[in-house]
């Protein structure tokens, strides 16, 4: 079969034992240079791997190629999502009940290595608690290093390992051997506080990080369960309740008052509203009647009607919408975290100064080279151990995110707040981002105040009784002015048009739009029709109220512009950041909204898929790109970006899917997100600028480079009390975080 007539795959597998970003580089590595495979792209947050695939190769060979170096991919469709759930519940179960029992032991060992150093029966007890502390607690560090060097690599868990297991051993000798030291002259120091307690910290942040990956499935859940497990449709001349999975194309299907639409499908019968935010992100319901098109997950209003299925299964526009926002997820590069990259040069090169400082004594060092060559290799070790360095980015998060918790935005994914500076440009979604996201009456004119005092109680009766998604507002807008229902009767619903009752004296009165005016030959009132025109050209709802003679009042209709929404955007303009508005809503109303905001760059009558295309487009330029929504509808654009901004008062699919939350969606915070994140990143240099001077300064001292100037030594033990003010000194630098405004 040639390249050409290959059929490609596209499928996103949950993979099993990924614990670090160079498992996922490792993973990633190996699925790309497998035959068959075009593509492979981990996201590690997410625990899954995007791979694009020939049909000469299949995923149960996917997976043994990966379990040859350990991971595994969950290739049963059915049941992938459950099972990588339980996995990565299981995972973070075990995490953290090794870091409790990491820290319980170690809580010990810190207190007699601190304060009873000179107790003989401590030694023994500090050496009896940490050897379960490495040996089970901690032995993911050493399995991870073993893989590591297997692959000829190094990263954050080598010298985790490398720095607690030198330790572990050097003073296992100590407490069994002491006299080799003192025989000699030298006091036998142990540091089993130092092993430990780097194993605790470094585990504690593993579980952290673990945490917050276990929550970015969530959104893909709940997508998921929009869909009913079951539907109602008419089988064989009856209606029977059947399994979603069993429905098949032109069935026709019963959709009940509140129930979600199973598949995608055209209107045969019956009339409804249907709540399809979802899709649009727009807060009114959009009538349905016969040939009018339906969309699976959206919501069923108060009507009933019946469709024919069009499209089912993965077809559907919600199947889509979920695939597109796992593909979103998946497409991101796995991020290589800092430390890493660091300690893929710093680990080498400590190792390679250790040996060196070990050969010199051993050459140079006379009657005790041996002993001056173990101890200043060794001090060289302790003195390089890690904690500063793997505390250099957690502590200036951990304060970056507690910071931002304190101005109403909720961080949920570090990566985020290291990268939010960047941002050059904002996709701001209208509904519920720009506006409050709900209908209200903006204005209402009555053609006298006597017309308002006489009709307005048989106005709220019946809006009171409309199912029409703007009567609502209607009725809050009279309730709120002080009025009470009057008495009406024949209640009836002209479809497309509006509503129709009888007063308690047999008057007729209608609301609803121009059309229903006209075909009644309703009067209207210069004024009034002035008033009307104006409020339409505003981009307004216009609502009619009539009795069957004359207009009694214009109603204009429309969801409001946040106070803040104006001065925000100017904000992030003031910082070269480019800003566009996407909605699902019409041109006219876009425009409205933008003009009224100060934007020139928007977009109108989009759909999801829309959305994260126009992401994809700006990240194609080379943008930065932030997206900031509210709804289902934004999901997908939301999982493409590069920053994912939702509004808290939104739907939990978008504030699961987004990696910080607005909590009190006012736009006005966003320019502060990103100035807490250039905070935050500076932080995290200046953290590592004081975990590398120790090192930089610290390990010639270590190796013996002043020994030939002044006869000085650093005893290993001076060596760990340098390393623990580093990291002391990391952890001051970044609480000096929350003194600053933002």
């Amino acid at each position: 079969m040639t390249d050409s007539t290959r059929k490609l795959h596209k499928q996103t597998f949950p993979v099993t034992g990924m614990t670090c970003a160079s498992c996922a580089s490792s993973v990633e590595t190996i699925l790309a240079h497998t035959d068959g495979v075009q593509s492979a792209q981990v996201n590690f947050a997410s625990s899954t791997v995007l791979v694009e695939y020939s049909d000469e190769i299949n995923p149960v060979e996917l997976n043994e190629a990966l379990s040859a170096i350990g991971y595994g991919l969950i290739t049963e469709t059915e049941d992938a999502d459950e099972s990588s759930s339980k996995d990565k519940e299981e995972y973070y179960r075990q995490l953290k009940r090794q870091t409790l029992g990491a820290a319980v032991l170690t809580l010990p060992i810190f207190i007699i290595g601190m304060f009873f150093m000179h107790w003989k029966p401590g030694t023994w007890i500090s050496l009896a608690l940490a050897i379960p502390v490495l040996s089970i607690f901690g032995r993911r560090f050493f399995i991870s290093a073993w893989k590591q060097a297997k692959h000829k690599s190094v990263n954050m868990d080598t010298l985790v390992a490398l720095s607690t297991g030198i330790a572990f051993i050097f003073s296992v000798f100590n407490t069994v051997f002491p006299e080799f030291w003192i025989s000699r002259g030298f006091e036998p120091h142990v540091y089993f506080e130092a092993a430990t307690v780097i194993i605790t910290f470094i585990l504690f942040g593993k579980m952290m990080e673990e945490k917050a990956k276990s929550k970015t499935s969530t959104a893909l859940k709940k997508l998921m369960g929009l869909q009913p497990k079951t539907l109602k449709a008419i089988v064989q001349g009856q209606e029977k309740e059947i399994p979603i999975s069993e429905v098949q194309m032109d069935y026709e299907i019963i959709v009940r008052p509140g129930e979600k639409i199973p598949v995608d499908g055209k209107v045969i019968s019956g009339n409804s509203f249907v709540d399809e935010s979802m899709i649009s992100g727009e807060p009114l319901a959009i009538e349905k009647s016969e040939n009018d098109q339906v969309f699976a997950g959206t919501i069923n209003q108060k009507g009933s009607f019946h469709f024919k299925a069009e499209k089912v299964g993965s077809e559907t526009l919600l199947s889509q919408i979920i695939k597109r926002v796992q593909e979103a997820q998946g497409s991101k590069a796995p991020v290589q975290k800092l430390v890493d990259k660091i300690a893929s040069i710093f680990v080498p090169t400590v190792i390679a100064i250790a040996v060196l400082t070990f050969a010199v004594w051993m050459f140079i060092g006379g009657e005790d080279a041996l002993s001056h060559a173990i101890l200043n290799s060794v001090a060289v070790l302790v003195i390089a151990c890690p904690c500063a360095l793997g505390l250099a980015t957690p502590t200036a998060i951990m304060v970056g995110i507690g910071k931002g918790a304190e101005n109403n935005i909720l961080i949920k994914d570090a990566e985020s707040l290291e990268i939010a500076h960047k941002v050059n440009a904002v996709i701001l979604d209208k509904t519920g981002t720009i506006t409050a996201g709900t209908p209200t009456v903006t204005n209402l004119q009555w053609e006298s105040e006597d017309i308002r005092t006489e009709f307005a109680p048989i106005l709220l009766a019946i809006e009171s009784k409309s199912e029409h998604p703007l009567a609502n507002a209607v009725s809050k807008k009279l309730t709120e002015e002080g009025f009470k229902s009057d008495t009406i009767q024949n209640f009836q619903s002209l479809t497309g048009k509006g509503v129709e009752a009888e007063g308690k004296t047999g008057e007729s009165f209608y609301i609803g739009n121009s059309n229903l005016i006209q075909s009644h030959g309703i009067n209207l009132k210069p004024e009034l029709d002035t008033k009307a025109n104006t409020w339409s050209d505003e981009a307004k709802t216009v609502v009619f109220f009539a009795n069957s003679e004359t207009v009694l009042a214009v109603i204009a209709i429309a969801d409001q512009i946040k106070p803040s929404s104006k001065s925000a955007i100017q904000k992030l303009k003031k910082q070269d950041i480019s800003v566009y508005m996407l909605t699902g809503d019409n041109q006219q109303t876009a425009a409205a909204v933008a003009r009224e905001v100060g934007l020139t760059d928007f977009k109108a009558e989009v759909m999801p898929s829309d959305k994260s295309d126009f992401v994809k487009e700006l990240q194609a330029k080379g943008k930065v790109v932030a997206m900031v929504g509210d709804g289902i509808n934004d999901s997908e654009a939301l999982a493409q970006a590069d920053i994912s901004i939702a509004m808290g008062h939104g739907s939990d699919i978008a504030m699961d899917v987004a990696k910080m939350t607005i909590i009190s969606s006012d736009l006005e915070v966003i320019p502060k997100a990103f100035n807490l994140s250039a905070m935050t990143v500076r932080g995290i240099k200046e953290n590592l600028f004081w975990a590398f001077i120790y090192n930089l300064i610290g390990i010639p001292i270590a190796a013996g480079l002043l020994y030939p100037i002044n006869g000085f030594l650093l005893d290993p033990m001076i060596a760990g009390a340098a390393m623990a003010f580093s990291s002391v000194s990391v952890v001051l630098n970044s609480l000096r975080l929350k003194g600053k405004s933002i």
